[in-house]
């Protein structure tokens, strides 16, 4: 929701735009290349014969992409999360299938373009052999960044550096802005008049824009990442009326929640990684161990100086024209460590790490959030001490605990 920001419409538009630019370059290239009647010359057969191989043979490379697409996706969903799509939405990937396309388009077009020729020139080959070298140099990136995305440090690592550029962008730009400057008098509401959808985006430029032009001002209820049943109240306009579509139009949704503006996906994310490991089917408390550790680095970051104001997005003239409701730091919390502390109730080095966590944001929280805090310390201490009281009486004992956990109750 950056001011200026070029905001995307669709990954599906983006990326079949791409494959199309690829496609007629290769024609265009196959067309025009051909006809080039000075240099040196090379038997028009033998480039046919060799266009003609590598055409067809440019067909496995499309499959080995697929190929691993769908196995990395598959990988992710059984074993991090279904909502995990950082390989799907790799620009790598669909940047080697649009090149692909388009070195089998150029391969076909200048064999046919050559026809019965007898010479042409020794720009065709040469430049075959570049693209193809071009093509192998993408399947191997694409094949080390499947590899990437099946390996945990490497997942944890992109999905909290992804979250943690989100919350700066928004937070640190939120942060400051503490004025309370009265609004216009309430002049509509805007509800969602479709079916259910994701708010994946806002289009801030555009709302800019729009509010600007009718002197108005919007305040969005929905951030990206919310869902949208019909009906939902998604945003309030005051000042001067505004028709619902100006506003609607200006709000991407899909199917699935995005990382461009999504900021509580990543903790989201991350609490379904641990959450995954501490099933009964994985039992794996070293994973939730590691994802708790992102956790908290995401915690401390800009949410955590946030001062609890909604952002203001300001036109060139410095009025107020959007109010964005962000999510506040109890969020952030509930969302990613609640569930895990439901979840580990049989897993003392995760518990463990919870109250290190828990106590770890309360000595660098401000005092009106230590109440969030202690009542989750207390929920994480009691599982310590029910479940595993010989491990509690040793934490208690060297950081200090509750009177009546310390003498064994």
């Amino acid at each position: 929701m950056t001011r200026g920001s070029a905001l995307r419409r669709s990954r599906g538009f983006r990326a079949g735009f791409t494959q199309l630019l690829f496609a007629l370059v290769g024609v265009a290239l196959g067309l025009a290349l051909p006809g080039i009647d000075r240099g040196p010359q090379v038997s028009a057969r033998l480039v046919i014969d060799m266009l003609v191989a590598l055409g067809f043979g440019v067909l496995g490379a499309i499959a080995v992409i697929f190929s691993l697409l769908i196995l990395v996706v598959q990988w992710a969903h059984t074993t991090f999360s279904p909502r995990l799509t950082l390989f799907r939405e790799a620009p790598i990937v669909w940047r080697s299938f649009a090149f692909a396309v388009g070195l089998a388009l150029f391969c076909g077009t200048a064999a046919l373009a050559i026809g019965s020729g007898d010479q042409v020139s020794l720009t065709v080959p040469v430049l075959t052999g570049l693209l193809l070298l071009t093509l192998l140099g993408l399947l191997r990136r694409l094949q080390v960044t499947a590899f990437t995305s099946v390996q945990l440090a490497p997942v944890l690592q992109s999905v909290s550096d992804r979250g943690r550029r989100i919350l700066e962008s928004l937070y640190a730009r939120s942060g400051g802005q503490v004025t309370s400057d009265p609004l216009p008098p309430l002049s509509s509401t805007v509800t969602w008049p479709k079916p259910f959808a994701v708010l994946q985006e806002v289009d801030a430029e555009q709302l800019l824009t729009t509010a600007r032009a009718a002197n108005a001002v919007i305040v969005l209820h929905a951030v990206p990442g919310t869902t949208l049943p019909h009906g939902a109240a998604v945003a309030d306009v005051y000042g001067a009326q505004l028709p619902a579509a100006a506003v609607l139009d200006g709000l991407i949704t899909g199917s699935e929640r995005t990382f461009e503006q999504d900021p509580l996906l990543a903790f989201r994310l991350l609490a379904d990684i641990a959450l995954r490991a501490l099933s009964k089917a994985i039992n794996d408390p070293a994973t939730a161990v590691q994802a708790l550790d992102h956790l908290e680095d995401l915690l401390t970051g800009p949410v955590a100086t946030h001062s609890g104001q909604p952002l203001r997005l300001t036109d060139p003239d410095g009025a107020v024209r959007i109010v964005v409701e962000l999510p506040d730091w109890e969020d952030f919390l509930r969302t990613g460590v609640d569930d895990v502390i439901a979840a580990a109730g049989n897993a003392p080095m995760v518990l463990t790490r919870l109250r290190t966590l828990v106590k770890h944001l309360m000595s660098q929280s401000p005092p009106h959030r230590r109440e969030l805090l202690t009542r989750r310390l207390a929920w994480v201490e009691e599982g310590l001490a029910s479940g595993f009281p010989t491990l509690w009486r040793e934490v208690a004992g060297d950081a200090g605990g509750p009177a009546e956990h310390r003498d064994g109750r």
